[in-house]
């Protein structure tokens, strides 16, 4: 009946329903037009978009050129580079080191300028790309190869960009060892080496073929080339890397081969042996001294995480009175006054892009880079061992979060996708969160108890971008918060299981014993972030604000001297002025300007304050030095280059001697006056390991990180335009609710939500190391 009268009313009506329907098709054809053309060349203009009233698809757009991979997507580049490399290609899974494998497809971010036309100029959306890494083993001169690969979603070319990337060939000796090598190292090991110390592995350890867990250490050697790695033996319990027996194993795995794979030396206990035949010769002579290490239970024991008493009803809880005042759409995030893009790298991990207040973007790209641990010990692994996160996957290693203890029980919980050593991509559910938080201390606030009383403040609620990366033994909770006043932190906090080596000897200098047989291992973190500011725009220059007292005479009264404070005001127009060592005395405020003033004649710009109780860098004479060169500076501004978009490599701990990307070469005194510029901002702590932290580190002082602070950006703080601003006088009733927000809550925050059933995917697709 109603297509009779629709088809009736068509016809007595065609003149006017021709145009009608002739536009409606015109609309429907362009949008899902610029929907399949997503990334290539030839996309649509946000323009034309904005010119069939379509502004707020476009705004949604703008996120998108920032957003991770899909899981389609990887898919489609993996199945296009599995038909067009025109070589044998084998499932990760099965791979032994002489195989060519597909190691990793991530998002290739691209170039800026071709983003901000995009973004501020109405131009064409950048090309959507991959960056895959392939490893080639079966072919007569292996390496590492990077490739393009676009456009997406259905792409059609592969462009390998190593030469013009790094300047040279990767070398296959800097892969990164993949899950089955390591599974091979530990059936070598099992069947092949430990075998030849029978009576020793039997009355020493009880050894049965399955209670060891190992650790390896890195990086391989002493020279490029080598691949020569200690692994160190744990009990087989929970929380295994507190539980040393005191057995390491240097094998070179230098050959392709996995049959010409050998023991290039043994430790146990204090002692050095040529190789497993060595080890039991000399403990049948009597020759070796026995440490007998206690049975652990299979929980650990002393390292369990149960609970050790009933637990007594739930602490406080987290909740918006009436829902979350932020929204979340693809990956673009808005609240209050704030709007930013995410994603995160499988490589370097969580980043934001576009940051911006009231419209106006202040940080095009705010991204983690890497996180290394550089340890001390007698023993030959933990004393040689400097850990660069980078090669494990700050990015792969997000994994599901916890409801209620890793964020609140109602934050918004996100999944990522990850293709590493994999055959498909891999989801990491709820492995990312965002929720308001009210800190629960006054971001400002003032008392009056004048002639005229009166109250004002703030409540600090600010909201989190978190994640967390279990990266072996250690967590790293990574925040960032935007704050109501205009600024932005950057919090990390450190927890997990301590490195440890077996307590023999004297060897309280390199830590602390925390077990009857385990050392708790001095070492350093330190963390890195690239911040690329766009203050006011994409031209800043680098200032400083310091203080310095002059003795001058008192105006009223001569004859007295007067030490006053006055300012110091410098502009840090090279690279190298701009470039601070770990430990150098720095101006107390440093900020990027803009080439605008606000009301009150002042450049407007935004600080750099950090948080940080970092180590001494190694010395810079040591030849690994400049694998981690970044470690160097506490802060260096350089001038921003397409060319220098990392300040680091996932393949700088497998080959630190020759470092792929060498940060130190990024400083080389060119003018930042006027520049795109980019702060490559360090923070970290020096952990000398107590028995507290036993069975975890807890985060409470491994708190680390920085601000990015308003200075003279605007006229006055705008946090005074919160709508959670509260003021009343003595004269008004502060317990009205036309007078004070905080007398309603009896009625806007009188009902608990809902809170939806408890859920946990993190036991899926986990990565065995």
């Amino acid at each position: 009946m109603f297509y009779k009268l629709a088809m009736a009313w068509l016809k007595k009506n065609l003149k006017l329903a021709y145009p009608l329907l002739i536009t409606c098709a015109a609309i429907i054809f362009i949008i899902v037009w610029a929907f399949q053309t997503r990334g290539r060349k030839s996309m649509v203009c946000e323009s034309h978009l904005q010119g069939l009233g379509l502004q707020e698809m476009a705004k949604d757009m703008h996120s998108l050129v920032f957003d991770d991979l899909s899981s389609a997507e990887m898919i489609q580049v993996n199945r296009y580079l599995q038909q067009n490399l025109a070589v044998p290609l084998v499932d990760p899974s099965q791979a032994k080191p002489d195989d060519s494998i597909i190691y990793s497809i991530t998002l290739q971010l691209p170039p800026k300028a071709e983003v901000l036309e995009f973004l501020d100029h109405k131009g064409r959306r950048p090309v959507r790309q991959a960056l895959a890494t392939v490893y080639f083993g079966n072919q007569e001169d292996p390496n590492i190869t990077e490739f393009l690969v676009g456009p997406l979603p259905n792409p059609t070319y592969h462009q390998d960009i190593t030469l013009e990337k790094y300047g040279g060939k990767l070398p296959y000796y800097r892969r990164f060892l993949i899950s089955n090598e390591v599974e091979e190292i530990h059936l070598f090991l099992k069947n092949k080496e430990y075998p030849k110390a029978p009576n020793f592995m039997h009355k020493v350890f009880d050894y049965n073929g399955s209670n060891f867990l190992y650790t390896y250490e890195f990086p391989p050697g002493f020279q490029s080339g080598d691949r020569l790695i200690w692994f160190n033996n744990f009990q087989n319990v929970s929380g295994f890397y507190v539980h040393p027996v005191g057995l390491e194993v240097q094998l070179d795995l230098s050959s392709l081969d996995i049959s010409d794979w050998k023991v290039k030396k043994v430790y146990y206990n204090g002692q050095y042996f040529e190789d497993m035949e060595d080890l039991e010769r000399k403990f049948n002579e009597g020759c070796v001294k026995v440490a007998k290490v206690k049975k652990s239970p299979p929980d650990g024991g002393y390292t369990s995480l149960k609970q050790r008493v009933p637990p007594k009803g739930p602490g406080p809880l987290h909740y918006e009175p009436r829902g979350p005042r932020y929204s979340i759409k693809n990956n673009q995030v808005n609240f209050m006054s704030w709007s930013f893009a995410f994603g995160t790298d499988v490589f370097q991990g969580p980043r934001v892009f576009d940051i911006r207040f009231k419209g106006e973007r202040i940080v095009y790209e705010l991204s983690l880079q890497d996180a290394i641990a550089v340890y001390g010990s007698n023993s030959p692994g933990l004393m040689h061992n400097r850990y660069m996160d980078i090669s494990y996957g700050l990015g792969n290693n997000l994994h599901t979060l916890i409801q209620g203890v890793d964020c609140p029980y109602l934050a918004t919980y996100l999944d990522r996708h990850y293709f590493v050593d994999t055959s498909s991509p891999v989801t990491r559910e709820a492995s990312v969160c965002i929720f308001e938080q009210n800190t629960e201390v006054p971001i400002r606030r003032h008392y009056e108890s004048g002639q005229a009383p009166f109250f004002g403040g703030l409540a600090d609620s600010a909201l989190v971008f978190r994640s967390i990366s279990s990266v072996t033994n250690y967590d790293y909770i990574w925040d960032f918060i935007f704050h109501q006043n205009g600024a932005i932190g950057v919090r990390v906090q450190a927890s997990g299981y301590i490195q440890s080596s077996f307590f023999v000897g004297d060897v309280t200098e390199f830590g602390n014993r925390v077990q009857e047989w385990v050392l708790g291992t001095i070492h350093t973190h330190s963390v890195h972030f690239k911040v690329d500011m766009d203050v006011g725009g994409v031209k800043n220059t680098l200032m400083s604000n310091d203080m310095a007292f002059e003795t001058v005479e008192a105006p009223w009264s001569p004859k007295h001297k007067i030490n006053r404070m006055k300012m110091v005001r410098n502009v840090l127009d090279t690279e190298n002025k701009a470039a601070f060592r770990l430990h150098d005395d720095m101006p107390k405020h440093i900020y990027f300007a803009a080439n605008s003033t606000n009301k009150w004649g002042h450049k407007r710009g935004y600080r750099i304050q950090m948080v940080s109780f970092s180590g001494d860098h190694m010395p810079e004479t040591d030849p690994m030095e400049r694998a981690i060169s970044w470690e160097r500076y506490k802060l260096a501004v350089t001038k921003r280059k397409e060319k220098e978009p990392s300040s680091t490599s996932p393949y700088n701990m497998l080959d630190p001697w020759s470092p792929t990307v060498a940060f130190a070469d990024f400083i080389n005194n060119e003018s930042i006056v006027n520049e795109d510029l980019v702060a490559w901002i360090n923070t970290g702590f020096l952990h000398i390991p107590h028995a507290e932290d036993i069975p975890n580190t807890v985060t409470l002082g491994n708190v680390l990180g920085f601000f990015l602070r308003p200075y003279n950006f605007f006229d006055e703080d705008p946090s005074i335009y919160s709508p959670d601003s509260v003021f009343f006088t003595s004269e008004q009733d502060f317990t009205s609710c036309d007078v004070n927000q905080l007398a309603c809550l009896q009625k806007t925050a009188a009902c608990v939500p809902n809170f939806p059933t408890f859920t946990y995917s993190g036991f899926q697709n986990m990565t065995k190391l």
